[in-house]
């Protein structure tokens, strides 16, 4: 809607959500490309004793992969949740794009550390800097909600 569109708060936080889903599909085609490549069959294949021993030394080389998945949704999903309540809440779009740009970068260099097996404490380091504009955002909403609690 053309009230939407006025919203350049609101637009900034589309912009960074949309890079950030699509990062998270990227990793999903990885992770299927990795499995076809390797012939890793699923766990319900392994469980039902089909999974030979060489099948699951490369099926651990998947890891990676599922733990950098599992924690995009870990983080995103709650950042998509608080970008959305905080951009109603009227902030200067300056300091919106800013908590938005720092999150996004945050999770693109942690997920580029899972897949490169980058040395520590790069991964943790990028974890935290991405948690400090959630955090910032998620205090803003309660003080801004705190009178109709």
């Amino acid at each position: 809607s053309p009230k939407m569109m006025e919203n350049k708060v609101f637009l900034s936080f589309t912009f960074y959500s949309t890079i950030l889903i699509l990062k998270m599909y990227v990793v999903a085609i990885i992770t299927g490309q990795v499995r076809l490549r390797k012939k890793v069959r699923s766990k319900a294949q392994q469980h039902l004793g089909m999974g030979r021993r060489n099948e699951r030394k490369q099926g651990n080389n998947l890891i990676s992969l599922f733990r950098a998945h599992r924690n995009d949704m870990e983080n995103i999903f709650p950042f998509l949740f608080l970008g959305a309540i905080y951009s109603l809440l009227d902030p200067s779009p300056t300091v919106a794009r800013i908590h938005f740009l720092i999150f996004c970068v945050g999770r693109i260099v942690h997920t580029i550390a899972y897949l490169l097996q980058l040395r520590a404490p790069t991964r943790s380091v990028a974890y935290s800097v991405a948690q400090l504009p959630c955090l910032s955002m998620a205090l803003q909403i309660l003080l801004a909600t705190t009178p109709y609690w």
